[in-house]
């Protein structure tokens, strides 16, 4: 994934594209917003089939970004956590609004379409919840 630190127009969505424009990151910080996912074998568990390698390199990248942190895990120092950045919690409406939009395109499930209604009439209180267990995550 390109860095963000230049573009030759500096175009405001090529620029955040560069941070957040391909699935599998998305997929990372939907994992992160909505699943409250935040370790590497759970990012591998949640469903897409994403590789190894691919993982690694987005969560490195969001790392680089500033819109992830990772911490050593206290209980396995093999292991790390993941969680959203202030940089990071800013992108929760983008995700909500992704989710809204495909939602009135695409034909999805109760649970998602549940989602899709609880974005449109409380999309405030999703955006406070959300927010909270991210920083939960990181007292934690």
């Amino acid at each position: 994934m390109a860095t963000t630190s230049t573009s030759g127009t500096g175009c405001p969505v090529y620029l955040g594209a560069n941070v957040f424009g391909d699935r599998w990151t998305l997929l990372i910080l939907r994992d992160m917003m909505l699943h409250g996912r935040k370790t590497y074998g759970e990012f591998l568990e949640a469903g897409e089939g994403i590789s190894t390698n691919i993982l690694a390199s987005r969560l490195r990248s969001l790392e680089e970004e500033g819109v992830v942190w990772r911490r050593q895990d206290p209980q396995n120092r093999r292991s790390f956590h993941y969680g959203l950045t202030e940089k990071g919690m800013d992108l929760i409406p983008l995700l909500l609004e992704i989710i809204r939009w495909t939602g009135r395109h695409f034909s999805m499930n109760q649970a998602r379409t549940d989602l899709v209604r609880r974005i449109e009439t409380d999309r405030d209180g999703l955006v406070a919840e959300i927010r909270d267990r991210a920083l939960s995550i990181t007292a934690g």
